[in-house]
């Protein structure tokens, strides 16, 4: 297969290690000093103190290397418009473009999902609808990451903990190209499920970090401390029990209540969200992905969120604030 990863961070390079393990030859479209040591070094995993390293053929512009069987795109929400505008070249007809990406994606209402909101943009997360033009909703496949990785340096990934994906067609369908991938990343090692419906499962990822990712950039807390405060433990329910009426809106029934999440979060013990790492590395948070789309489908389903709004304000105040939204 010709297999592209576009966007070499913390989890697009430890799927391509597995990938490249599994007998894939790799492209990669990175730049800057990531290029460099892609093409210097390879493609690094360490797990502990075991380094796995594999041959990458990392190239800065996508028409070096055409049109792929499977791109997978696996960035931080802000730089996914930039990436629409230079994808074009990677994607043909039969292109599967796996998007490995936290928050709601610009896809989500496609497929027949949605109930009355279906085919709606989500001007949150595509204001002019260019990501849709440029990465037309047939080609996609969803997917949600359960893994905790981030970088050492350019090319160098650390895996900690998780090594779970979840893996489905927008339409819900089992489709054999869906199927076929799905054993194709089962055979990396990393535990793939198959989702009779992809957008509950981005839902219920969502359900979570959606409120501990944007008080951690506030706070620069860990989960630990966050989830010991009887307040903020509080308020962080109230966002998710806004979250949840939109939820079953769409048709998407979620039976624990906060408290249940909150129990699996404090298992995390004093662990630093993707958020707080972005804030104290000066990288672009994922508010929008994250807080800012789920106002605009409460205003969508007709469900008031007051709680939500204050937290998309706070955290919008503070990371512009920063020059990181």
């Amino acid at each position: 297969m010709k297999i592209c990863i576009y966007g070499a961070g913390a989890i697009g390079g430890w799927i391509g290690v597995g990938l490249a393990q599994a007998g894939q030859r790799l492209n990669v479209v990175a730049r800057g000093a990531t290029l460099d040591a892609l093409q210097k070094d390879g493609l690094s995993l360490m797990r502990g103190e075991v380094r796995t390293r594999v041959p990458v053929n990392a190239v800065a512009d996508p028409e070096a290397i055409g049109v792929q069987d499977l791109v997978v795109i696996a960035v931080k929400a802000p730089a996914l418009a930039g990436v629409a505008e230079r994808i074009g070249p990677l994607i043909g007809p039969d292109t599967i473009v796996l998007v490995a990406m936290n928050g709601v994606p610009w896809w989500f209402l496609e497929g027949g999902f949605g109930g009355e909101i279906t085919g709606h943009r989500l001007a949150a997360v595509d204001p002019e609808g260019a990501i849709a033009k440029a990465i037309p909703s047939r080609n996609v496949i969803g997917c949600v990451v359960h893994a905790s990785c981030s970088l050492d340096g350019p090319g160098v990934v650390r895996h900690h903990f998780g090594n779970g994906l979840i893996v489905g067609e927008p339409s819900g369908e089992a489709t054999s190209r869906v199927q076929k991938l799905v054993e194709l990343l089962k055979s990396t090692g990393i535990d793939t499920t198959l989702s009779p419906q992809i957008q509950k499962d981005v839902w219920f990822k969502l359900w979570g970090n959606m409120t501990v990712n944007p008080i951690s950039a506030l706070t620069g807390a860990t989960t630990d401390l966050i989830m010991g405060d009887d307040y903020v433990r509080g308020f962080i329910s109230a966002v998710m029990l806004e979250a949840k009426e939109i939820g079953r809106r769409i048709g998407i029934e979620i039976t624990q209540s906060p408290e249940d999440r909150h129990a699996v979060t404090m298992k995390l013990g004093a662990f630093k969200t993707s958020m707080l790492q972005d804030v104290e590395a000066g990288r672009s948070v994922e508010l929008d992905a994250l807080v800012t789309v789920v106002r605009e489908l409460g205003e969508l389903t007709g469900v008031a969120t007051p709680f939500t709004d204050a937290l998309l304000g706070l955290a919008r105040l503070r990371t512009r604030q920063l020059g990181l939204y």
